[in-house]
């Protein structure tokens, strides 16, 4: 079965063919990385105006670069959940009209499913169930992923999600965007044992984690220094800050595998790809002595090949939209509208 895959959430357009969910015959991605990066960040506005600009030409490129023809699509699958709504609309309805003049299934697909998804793609052999640490820049999330297509939250932020204070203090600092990656880059040459900074503590549910923080504290010392005239070691503050968002997340990974019993960890999203994480996640299932499933770099950012992923198996669950699909800027990875 072969699905066209739409992804608009943020700042990425994306277009890719899956056959089966598994194989990726194309993945086309516009990124708008440069053109946000002068503001510091994605301007909501800007983003849906461009993926206007870009779906249709990435649509047309999937096929003729496949040399497949709109007769061997057999579905479209679209996020319609959770992210700029604006941006989202775009993807949805594009979706919508594809899916219409084809005579072809439409597919609704949950992002952060997707992200989980990916995994399925760098790894064929991963089937649930599973434990998934899902980290990006909106979620954080730990899943008991029991089905493809059922899945329960065992924990997850009580407030900011760790990717948004990576990027949240890589602005303050100074670095460019996306600021999660600039962090991370510096981070390689800090002593993280040169700044102190806290690690949440759990609340009624020992799976649950806090940032802000760990995030409000960061800035504090930034403030601070820049008040007295002090020089950072940026270097290890971002080291320090790493560990930090590490601190919190592993141990409870590393619970919530032994209350599951599962022998299978994986981690999915955006700061999946930061390289203290990846380590002491690599760490611990080897204590563990679990099976850990890191997606590839090119896969733990937002692309629509992860979209096609899912809606593979969203589509053999019977989860099939019709033409009053709309878009939301927040829903639940159960289908619950937040």
């Amino acid at each position: 079965m072969r699905i066209l895959a739409v992804e608009s959430s943020c700042d990425e357009t994306a277009v890719a063919i899956v056959e089966d969910g598994r194989r990726v015959l194309i993945d086309c991605i516009a990124s708008q990385v440069d053109l946000h990066r002068i503001y510091g960040g994605v301007v909501p506005e800007i983003a849906s105006r461009k993926h206007i600009e870009a779906i249709y030409g990435l649509a047309d490129q999937a096929l003729q670069n496949t040399g497949l023809t709109r007769g061997d699509i057999d579905a479209v699958a679209v996020t319609y959940a959770p992210g700029l709504i604006g941006a989202v609309l775009v993807g949805v309805n594009f979706a919508k009209a594809a899916a219409l003049a084809m005579n072809k299934p439409l597919i609704p697909v949950h992002h952060i499913r997707g992200h989980i998804a990916a995994n399925y793609l760098a790894f064929p052999e991963l089937k649930p169930p599973f434990l998934c640490l899902v980290v990006s820049g909106g979620h954080t999330l730990i899943v008991d992923v029991k089905d493809y297509t059922k899945m329960e939250i065992l924990g997850t932020t009580l407030d900011d999600a760790a990717g948004e204070c990576f990027d949240k203090v890589a602005r303050v600092l100074g670095m460019p965007y996306p600021g999660g990656a600039a962090l991370d880059k510096a981070a390689q040459s800090g002593d993280e044992s040169k700044y102190s900074l806290p690690r949440s503590k759990p609340g009624v549910n020992p799976y649950d984690m806090s940032f802000s923080g760990l995030k409000t504290a960061a800035l504090n010392l930034i403030h601070h220094a820049e008040q007295i005239g002090e020089e950072l070691d940026i270097p290890s503050l971002c080291a320090a800050f790493s560990g930090a968002v590490s601190d919190t997340l592993i141990p409870k990974v590393i619970q919530a595998i032994k209350q599951t019993g599962y022998q299978q960890l994986a981690v999915a999203g955006g700061v999946a790809a930061n390289s203290r994480i990846r380590g002491d996640l690599t760490k611990a299932a080897q204590q563990l002595g679990v099976k850990l499933y890191m997606p590839p770099l090119s896969l733990c950012g937002d692309n629509a090949a992860m979209i096609g992923a899912q809606g593979y198996y969203e589509y053999l669950a019977g989860n099939i939209a019709d033409m009053n699909l709309n878009a939301y800027a927040t829903k639940s990875i159960l289908g619950e509208t937040l």
